[in-house]
């Protein structure tokens, strides 16, 4: 299946007359991921494989090798939907969705792979958080993002001649089902995993805030991480930082098979998973930045010999699955402060029906002071449908109490 070929003249001739300008084919590359032409980019469908062929394009276009002859750049995989009740409004699918795989063989010992999952949620059937009636998701920050972070990296290292590793891009499908796409690749992969350095997880990576904070999670499943970061020469981010390399993406199936893994997130908002995540909303200047700070980091694992892994504690596990109630918010995973920062208040919600608001800082949830996201969760384990609590936060500086009823 090959794309709009009016659509792809018109984005080759911008990509033509801007081969020098990395921000104008990080636009080009998120304006049509996310276009309304690819219907939310759903695995299995018509859209994801129109998103797939694009990257195939942009593969070629950069010089990488096949995975071989006969598929080309894709990896076909079966899937089968398991449905959540509360996030579906449609029937269980199953089918196949192909990941899209390049490599530059340098002819080195060791390999990076550095990946993003380009799928979404379609019209929204399942995982949405829209109440409405059926629309295009189009998933500019989850995940075409990502994408356009992968591609321009790969034109950089490229042209900077980082040949010490081999380096295998892979966007990924079914990620939203469940990383059904990165679990096949780990389980039949292209390459020796054993000779894998690190793999490089971009993860919604178009919305850096204000304050500059990326969550760089995965950091103990390697000794070396950490003084990477340290030493990143991109000193204008702040990387708030967590050591599990278990999470709801892709590093999670490398990270499983014992390879050190970094997964890197500009924090959730109003937007996810909802029709409004459009490509006008994305900070094109912030994905510039933390695609920079990454590349930092590929650079420093480039000149090192192959890194060492560590397991990591899942330490969060038990208190994130302990909770029976919530709030009814999406927490701001990127907040540096102390308590837990709201980024945004679900209409019609038990915070909503108690009057807390965006930007509100939780500090207290009844007698558990909160001091961060965990001892958050660690607090609504307490509590039961039914129960109610009194809740303080932070608003413009000042404390507001406010009882909810879970």
């Amino acid at each position: 299946m090959k794309f709009n070929i009016f659509l792809f003249l018109s984005l080759s001739f911008v990509l033509l007359n801007a081969q020098n300008n990395d921000l104008m084919d990080l636009k080009v590359d998120v304006v049509y991921l996310a276009s309304d032409y690819l219907e939310g980019r759903e695995t299995g469908t018509k859209g994801e494989a129109l998103a797939a062929d694009y990257i195939a394009h942009r593969y070629a276009e950069l010089g990488m090798k096949v995975i071989d002859n006969k598929r080309g750049y894709y990896q076909s995989f079966p899937f089968k939907e398991v449905v959540n009740p509360h996030h579906s409004h449609g029937e269980p699918r199953e089918g196949t969705g192909k990941n899209v795989v390049g490599y530059f063989d340098n002819q080195a010992d060791k390999t990076i792979v550095i990946g993003a999952h380009y799928d979404h949620l379609g019209l929204g059937a399942s995982g949405s958080l829209h109440a409405g009636e059926a629309a295009i998701h189009n998933g500019a920050d989850d995940n075409a993002s990502g994408i356009a972070a992968m591609l321009v990296m790969a034109k950089w290292i490229k042209a900077q001649q980082l040949n010490e590793s081999n380096y295998l891009f892979i966007a990924f499908s079914g990620e939203e089902l469940g990383l059904f796409g990165s679990k096949f690749y780990a389980d039949n992969p292209t390459i020796d995993l054993g000779k894998i350095s690190a793999m490089i997880n971009m993860d919604m990576v178009g919305r850096l805030n204000a304050e500059k904070v990326l969550a760089v999670n995965g950091v103990g499943t390697s000794p070396s991480f950490k003084s990477m970061i340290e030493n990143n020469s991109v000193k204008a981010i702040q990387a708030k930082t967590t050591d599990s390399g278990i999470g709801p993406s892709d590093h999670t199936s490398f990270y499983l098979k014992d390879v050190p893994v970094l997964h890197f997130f500009t924090g959730q908002h109003m937007d996810y998973h909802k029709p409004g995540d459009d490509a006008h909303l994305v900070n094109y200047e912030g994905l510039m930045m933390v695609s920079e700070y990454i590349f930092d980091l590929v650079k420093q694992i480039n000149s090192q010999d192959q890194l060492v892994f560590t397991k990591t504690k899942d330490t969060k596990k038990e208190s994130v699955s302990s909770f029976k109630v919530t709030l009814g918010i999406m927490p701001d995973y990127v907040y540096n402060g102390k308590g837990m920062r709201i980024d945004s208040v679900i209409d019609g919600r038990v915070a909503h029906k108690a009057g807390i608001e965006n930007g509100d800082v939780v500090i207290k949830l009844g007698e558990i002071k909160v001091t961060d996201i965990y001892k958050y969760m660690e607090g609504l384990g307490q509590y039961e449908k039914g129960d109610k609590a009194e809740v303080t936060v932070l608003r413009k500086g000042k404390k507001v109490k406010k009882e909810v009823t879970f």
